[in-house]
């Protein structure tokens, strides 16, 4: 049986090597994306996947667009909540505005979208739902209230909605990576990411397609005892317990 995947913000950075990966692994696949429609559908046609446009942030917007995934590719088995945004400033000089967006775009998104797939998981017993969440979100960071908090937040939803539809055969877990090789990373000036290097024990940023290989892992029949957890990603630089 080939199961279709969802994959918001699935067309640069994390979510391009996690669309790749899954299509690899045999899944159909969708890739959201919000703007640059030219660059998205490059991305479609090179991996051979479905590029659908829409807004995160807009519970409209999501319900569309899994209606057009499952008119053209079938009903969605899997979902990967990946999209995000940053908006950095120290608490007392961030405005409504950054606040609200990164909530709405990193964080309301999930429920957006989750919600328009969820109800179909369960009438077929199966579902696979993978929330990208972050270091920051496990730590926090300087600058970073409203991304760390969205991030925290999405490891709250993960289980809260594992517990709910366990015994409905859908898992939901995330994933927390640490500092990637991107670009939004590579948007942090250069002695920034020196110093954030220096402070990863394995000496390096990681991969977007190591990020891609937990959430196949994860969205595989196989993980079906794996629900509820948090993978954290990072190279060492955060530990938990």
């Amino acid at each position: 049986m080939t199961r279709v995947a969802f994959v918001t913000g699935g067309t640069r950075g994390i979510g391009r090597a996690i669309s790749a990966r899954l299509r690899a692994a045999g899944y159909k696949v969708a890739a959201g994306y919000a703007s640059n429609e030219v660059a998205a559908q490059a991305c479609a046609d090179e991996l051979g996947v479905m590029a659908v446009k829409g807004n995160v942030s807009s519970f409209l917007d999501c319900a569309e667009a899994v209606k057009k995934v499952e008119a053209e590719l079938g009903p969605i088995d899997t979902l990967v909540n990946n999209a995000g945004i940053t908006r950095d400033a120290v608490l007392h000089r961030m405005t409504e505005e950054q606040w609200s967006e990164v909530i709405r775009v990193n964080l309301a998104s999930i429920f957006n979208m989750t919600r328009n797939v969820i109800e179909g998981m369960r009438e077929r017993n199966f579902g696979r739902i993978v929330n990208i969440s972050s270091i920051n979100g496990q730590k926090g960071q300087v600058g970073q209230s409203n991304y760390s908090a969205a991030k925290a937040g999405m490891i709250g939803f993960t289980k809260a909605l594992a517990q709910e539809n366990a015994k409905k055969g859908i898992t939901v877990n995330a994933i927390a990576p640490g500092y990637v090789d991107t670009e939004m990373v590579h948007a942090v000036p250069q002695n920034v990411l020196e110093q954030i290097i220096a402070g990863i024990p394995v000496g390096r940023l990681g991969m977007a397609d190591e990020i891609a290989r937990c959430v196949a892992f994860l969205a595989a029949e196989e993980a079906g005892f794996i629900t509820g957890s948090t993978l954290t990603v990072n190279g060492g630089q955060y530990i938990t317990g």
